[in-house]
């Protein structure tokens, strides 16, 4: 995956045939993070209703939203403040600059008043060459800091309304530079992200175009507001799948540094856009990942986890872990070990989350256990050793379904050590699977193989599996067979899939053939 090397992200030791997919399970996280930041309304783009400058009160005259029926006319007011505009920049006579500054805020106003802006009609009317024209260089700050807002909130829009912007993009890049006035700067790097939220290929436009070094050079300093929206914009232009862009911010010296200070010691708000860059690097770049395990992010990560309630925060905090711990089992086990059975434990911070109503952040801390649960024999031993495992089995019988697979996940894999050399079976670590079966899963699992998921069906047969196989004195079939698994199993008989369709027909010729309870 990465140029440097991946690591796993998910290893799965229930079966052999499944293979080492972490990698690939690096990367899906990383490129369905969009979705996932939708869901916890943290939006890859953003509109700009308030200034950089902090001039609050101007910003939020009319900041009240327009009802459908006003569109029409909120569009044909847009096209004549265009026209103004216009004319604006045509005009040479005094007071030439005061008179643009006004067409241009009026612009503004209009295309931040709304939840759905007039962008169409803007640009119908030409509004791109007028605000590219005025963001050149030697113009008054107020001037540039219009344009940049009018083109961050266009860039918002719709994905034809972000290309359009295309013409604009060496000079909003440029004045990302260190000659612009920092509240200039920042609302260029709003625009940006905003374009590098819409795409892959915005992204590498803004990459070829040399838009990572500046932005990445603005999250030095320690001015919160700055450092928040590059590194939010910087996050959306490292965000994959590729990892070209996240391999070039690691070569930026002093990047990690900065990355580290800022979790470690800036508000909140600041803090979750800084790990929302902490998980692309981790899903991305093997190099950026052993960076930040010697600088101790995991230990920051596992405070922000046992002090923060922000969801917003929590999440990518979550992700990051995951990925830490796939990538880097012997540094989590370090952590493991050292802060045993206590409440800032990475497994009793997970406890906490898992108890959480956040159906998002309860899915992020099973993923995150599945990955832990899947290491070395210790890591399974801790997990099964605490207060988690009564969280676990209700989850598995009572949440939404992707939360009962990601629980899934986690029971399976401490059930089992990983299969090595040629042994096609992982062995079955039995007493673990006696005392979760014990704990009512059984159900769970069976219910995961009538699932239509192909990959939680499969999931669920190999935990059939492993209690025909390994439940002591033969008793495995038994309760397979009491709980409707038979039936679960014939389902596949015709399976269009071959492979659970002869995992299955396997199990039942193997286990419940001609033979079956001829002894009782």
């Amino acid at each position: 995956m990465a140029d440097d090397g991946t690591a796993s992200n998910r290893r799965d030791p229930i079966k052999s045939s499944v293979g080492n997919v972490a990698g690939q399970r690096r990367r899906q996280q990383a490129v369905t993070v969009a979705k996932e930041r939708r869901e916890l309304l943290v939006r890859a783009k953003r509109l700009c209703r308030v200034g950089t400058n902090g001039d609050v009160e101007d910003a939020c005259v009319d900041n009240e939203m327009m009802i459908d029926e006003d569109q029409p006319i909120l569009e044909a007011q847009a096209s004549k403040a265009v026209e103004e505009l216009k004319s604006a920049v045509q005009y040479q006579g005094k007071g030439a600059m005061q008179k643009m500054v006004i067409a241009l805020r009026e612009l503004r106003r209009l295309l931040s008043k709304s939840e759905f802006p007039p962008v169409e009609a803007a640009l119908s009317a030409g509004a791109i060459p007028l605000l590219v024209q005025c963001l050149s260089f030697g113009s008054p700050d107020e001037q540039l800091l219009e344009s940049a807002w009018c083109l961050t909130n266009i860039a918002a829009g719709k994905p034809e309304e972000t290309k359009a912007l295309l013409p604009a993009l060496p000079l909003l890049i440029a004045h990302l530079g260190e000659k612009s006035s920092a509240p200039v700067a920042e609302q260029c790097a709003w625009a940006i992200g905003n374009v590098a939220g819409e795409g892959e290929d915005l992204r590498n436009v803004l990459l070829s175009q040399g838009a990572l070094l500046p932005l990445a050079r603005m999250i030095f300093p320690d001015k919160s507001s700055t450092v928040r929206t590059a590194a939010w914009a910087l996050s959306n232009l490292i965000k994959g799948p590729e990892p070209k862009a996240a391999a070039q911010l690691v070569k930026v010296d002093g990047i990690m540094d900065a990355i580290l200070r800022h979790f470690k010691k800036s508000d909140e708000v600041t803090a979750t856009e800084i790990a929302w860059i902490i998980v692309y690097l981790s899903a991305l770049s093997d190099i950026a990942t052993s960076m930040l395990v010697k600088g101790g992010i995991l230990q920051l990560l596992l405070e922000r986890l046992a002090t923060s309630k922000s969801l917003q925060l929590l999440i990518p905090v979550l992700r990051s872990v995951g990925n830490f711990v796939a990538v880097d089992p012997k540094a989590i086990l370090t952590i493991l070990i050292r802060e045993q059975n206590t409440e800032e434990s990475i497994v009793g911070v997970l406890a906490k989350c898992l108890r959480s109503e956040h159906r998002v952040l309860k899915k992020e801390a099973a993923w995150v256990l599945s990955n832990i649960a899947a290491g070395s024999i210790e890591h399974k031993r801790m997990i099964h050793s605490t207060e988690v495992m009564s969280l676990l089995l209700r989850l598995l019988s009572t949440s939404p379904f992707d939360i009962r697979k990601e629980v899934a996940y986690v029971l399976g894999n401490l059930c089992v050590e990983s299969a090595e050399g040629g042994d096609t079976k992982p062995r079955i670590i039995q007493d673990h699977l006696v005392s979760i079966v014990r704990g009512g899963c059984l159900p769970g699992f069976i219910e995961l193989v009538r699932s239509p998921d192909i990959e939680a069906a499969r999931l669920g047969l190999q935990f059939i599996e492993l209690v025909l196989r390994g439940i002591p004195n033969g008793e495995g079939p038994k309760l397979v067979e009491g709980e409707d698994g038979i039936d679960a199993m014939e389902r596949f008989q015709f399976h269009e899939n071959e492979e659970l369709r002869v995992m299955a027909n396997s199990l039942v010729d193997k286990y419940f053939g001609e033979d079956y309870g001829i002894d009782e």
